[in-house]
């Protein structure tokens, strides 16, 4: 009898441990508004997470019921940014005087703010939100994580693959003694070629300083940026994330910089749960290519927008450097454009496309293409590197240019490519997109 109670309390006491421990892959701990982004990437990536806040809703600090404006970011309706932006303007879309233009500046009462994000974390399936509940301890456990949380003065455990931290200070990096420094996007970056593995990205953001400039050769140019994805990876230890002290989580004119952040972040852990690694081995463009499914931005091209059918073709093609945007006034706000309609120059593309591909050094030597590079030059780079009979891609290209690819000019193969028609044709056919970069935005061979 006294055996058979003992394994009834044994049962008991293995059930009431289940309960308590939570499986997930993703924990985001902040719920902040980079934080509610990440878990909602995370959770339309068809992975399962997890997002713990402490105070009693998200997004805490947004809470005021003044109408503020946010001027920055509304060239780049990037992603989740964009989407809530649309649900703003339809919200207050019949408000006397209102302005829904699309560069308008945006104007909302944080505390609306606040639960509009919580309506789109609320339609997201694999999502779980945990209010009120107090993260206590953080363990790793193998390549994941233990962390004990208090909920109602309950004590419960989560196992995560990944966290990512969301809170303001980076708290949760702090206290496993983790010095993280954010990336510092005012700092002179001409040397590096991290734009390339860009997670998220911006026209501008209020903390710059307008006096500040950056060296001519800086790309992007201020008050433009890229946040690339090493940036986010906490050092020394796998499997964690941070998107805490870039941006103040207080202060609603960041919510455009957050939300992008924050999705960034979120596609970085959906990869490492989804292939079953760690955040050493991230790839950045398996990454940045779920980012543009969900159209996010990679570079900040305030003229090739969502709407244009080859969107994802300029911006996977820019990725790579081939070709890069250029500092303008755009709606009276200085940005990044990529001047679609202007010649392609041989000296921008012929250094990246040899760091590409092997075949292309010999091919510049021996065609030796004029300053503009041509119609002709592009189709015979193609055949070259593709090994197509070049008649027959002249034929198939005169079908094409405008019944397939929608070409506005004539084809004529002697005239100067536009960026635009480049940046198609070259995704296209060569793919350049798929060469693989490290984490400093150097070509893998």
């Amino acid at each position: 009898m006294i055996k058979k109670l003992f394994l009834v309390l044994l049962l008991l006491k293995c059930s009431f441990t289940y309960a308590q421990t939570i499986k997930t892959d993703i924990l985001v701990i902040g719920g902040g508004p980079a934080g509610a982004s990440a878990a909602i990437q995370g959770a339309r990536s068809k992975i399962k997470t997890v997002l713990v806040e402490a105070g009693a809703q998200l997004c805490p600090s947004m809470q005021a019921q003044t109408m503020t404006t946010i001027g920055n970011g509304r060239n780049l309706q990037s992603g989740i940014w964009g989407e809530f932006r649309k649900w703003v303007i339809t919200f207050y879309k019949n408000t006397p005087g209102r302005d829904t233009a699309y560069n308008a500046s945006l104007s909302l009462e944080p505390y609306t703010g606040a639960a509009i994000i919580k309506k789109m974390a609320d339609t997201v399936k694999n999502l779980t939100i945990k209010l009120n509940t107090v993260v206590s301890t953080v363990k790793k456990d193998g390549d994941g994580w233990v962390v004990t949380v208090s909920q109602d003065s309950k004590s419960q455990q989560i196992k995560a693959k990944l966290i990512i931290d969301a809170t303001p200070n980076a708290s949760i990096a702090e206290k496993l003694n983790i010095n993280f420094k954010p990336v510092d996007l005012m700092a002179d970056n001409h040397q590096s070629a991290t734009y390339r593995t860009s997670i998220a990205t911006g026209d501008g953001y209020p903390g710059q300083n307008g006096d500040k400039k950056s060296p001519s050769d800086n790309y992007p140019q201020l008050p433009s940026y890229c946040i690339p994805l090493s940036s986010i990876v906490a050092p020394g230890v796998g499997n964690l994330l941070v998107t805490g002290k870039l941006f103040p989580d207080d202060d609603i004119q960041y919510l455009p910089n957050q939300l992008m952040l924050g999705q960034g972040a979120g596609a970085a852990a959906a990869f490492c749960a989804f292939f079953k690694t760690t955040t050493h081995k991230l790839n950045a463009r398996t990454v940045q290519g779920e980012l543009l499914d969900f159209k996010s931005y990679l570079l900040p091209f305030a003229d090739v927008g969502q709407n244009d059918r080859y969107f994802r073709s300029v911006q996977q093609v820019a990725a790579t450097g081939l070709i890069k945007g250029v500092q303008k006034l755009d709606s009276n706000k200085l940005g990044m454009l990529f001047m679609p309609d202007s010649a392609v120059n041989t000296a921008e593309i012929e250094p990246v496309l040899n760091d590409i591909y092997t075949r292309t050094f010999l091919w510049f030597n021996r065609e030796k293409p004029k300053p503009k590079f041509t119609v002709e030059n592009t189709l015979s780079l193609i055949s070259e590197i593709t090994l197509t009979d070049p008649k027959t891609l002249h034929i198939s290209m005169g079908k094409a240019w405008k019944n397939q690819y929608k070409f506005q000019s004539d084809f004529d193969v002697n005239r100067p490519i536009t960026r635009r028609e480049f940046a198609i044709l070259i995704n296209q056919f060569l793919n350049p997109f798929a060469r693989t970069v490290d984490l400093s935005g150097r070509f893998v061979n």
